[in-house]
């Protein structure tokens, strides 16, 4: 048995509720994704080079992602501003969120041990809101790969489904 995270966001728990602003200003709330599968995909900052390859790498496999019917977004403390340059120089086809005060990473652990900053981490929360995958990296220097975070949306699709 996994050691409960101070957090609340251990595997198997309900994923805390949050509202944050994407790119083109519009809000975009968790609970109203009920019903699908979302990945949270935490990064420490826009523009930055293993965030770009990072995201990027998501852009290069959207297809992979969308067959999955997941909801996946980014999610970083920099502003609706820089994400909406970030998106459009890399032409990434994912929403990002702007945390810019860092209140959501902090509520899901996304934190690194660098002070201030955001932990490259990934959440996948099934279609009742159960938190089913986390994997955060305090010390951001490798990205999750893709392969592992679409397995993690198949397995909690999985779940979901057997529960049904």
């Amino acid at each position: 048995m996994k050691p409960e995270k101070p957090d609340g966001t251990r595997e198997a728990s309900p994923a805390p509720d949050f509202a944050l602003l994407d790119a083109d200003a519009r809000q975009w709330r968790l609970s109203d994704q009920r019903g699908r599968v979302v990945v949270l995909l935490f990064y420490p900052g826009d523009e930055t080079p293993i965030c770009t390859r990072q995201m990027c790498s998501v852009r290069d496999r959207w297809e992979d992602y969308i067959a999955t019917g997941a909801e996946v977004v980014g999610i970083s403390a920099n502003s609706v501003e820089s994400h909406k340059s970030f998106a459009e120089h890399h032409d990434l086809p994912l929403r990002l969120l702007a945390d810019d005060d860092a209140k959501v990473s902090a509520l899901y652990g996304a934190r690194s041990i660098i002070p201030g900053k955001v932990a490259r981490s990934v959440f996948v929360i099934d279609r009742k809101g159960i938190i089913r995958y986390r994997d955060v990296r305090p010390l951001g220097f490798f990205r999750p790969k893709d392969d592992d975070i679409i397995k993690a949306i198949r397995e909690a699709q999985a779940i979901d489904n057997s529960a049904t």
